[in-house]
């Protein structure tokens, strides 16, 4: 059977618990079989971590230990898949540059806090994206120190904003996928709280990048 992994944790103002609730029993009707927890020391059990198709984190800020960090980075370079969203992927182990090096990109800001913002899709014909639109987030607008060989599906443009005015203008990626070793691994920056997914194209857009890490896809 196909085995996904959820970890949650970290800073409780995104929800992560809830969050998790929201994409469990997705998987579930997907075919996997699904354990959550509630500690990082899960990393620890490499044997286990080798038989997933997917790890799915939310765990926002926090810090993890060199020897729970080696056994997540070694099971995606061997081929596991992982996707997250927001602060939970985005924004976790601030010290921690190779997690942020496997992820793609790490949170610096989000200029105006929860504002109205687009999500611009780049590829309308990806699994991820197809038969999707352009859609407003009424969100926290992440500003995003990203790497340049991740793959962008969607992004978002700033505005003008009292608090940072220099960045108007500037395109930032929401939606990414990569590699790190063998592993797929997908990132989408929405998803603040879990009512953020009450927008059906965010919903969409994490739940296809699931499957996608999981190998599930052909694509």
């Amino acid at each position: 059977m196909k085995r996904a992994l959820m970890v949650w944790g970290g800073w409780e103002g995104h929800e992560p618990k809830q969050c998790v609730e929201v994409f469990e029993p997705f998987l579930r009707a997907c075919g996997f079989e699904v354990r959550v927890e509630n500690t990082l020391d899960v990393y620890l059990e490499t044997d286990y971590l080798s038989t997933l198709s997917l790890i799915v984190p939310v765990w926002t800020m926090g810090e993890i230990s060199p020897d729970q960090c080696k056994g997540l980075l070694d099971a995606v370079r061997a081929g596991v898949g992982i996707a997250g969203w927001h602060g939970g992927m985005g924004d976790a182990f601030r010290q921690n540059t190779e997690y942020q090096f496997m992820v793609g990109g790490q949170w610096v800001a989000h200029p105006g806090g929860v504002i109205d913002y687009t999500v611009h899709l780049v590829n309308r014909e990806d699994f991820v994206t197809t038969g999707l639109q352009d859609f407003v987030m009424h969100s926290e607008q992440y500003y995003m120190h990203v790497d340049p060989s991740n793959e962008v599906l969607a992004t978002t443009t700033f505005g003008d904003n009292p608090e940072a005015p220099w960045i108007a203008g500037t395109v930032m990626p929401v939606v990414w996928r990569r590699r790190w070793g063998q592993g797929r691994v997908f990132y989408c920056s929405l998803g603040h709280v879990a009512a953020d997914f009450e927008v059906p194209e965010a919903l969409a857009l994490v739940q296809r990048g699931m499957l996608w890490a999981a190998r599930e896809p052909v694509a």
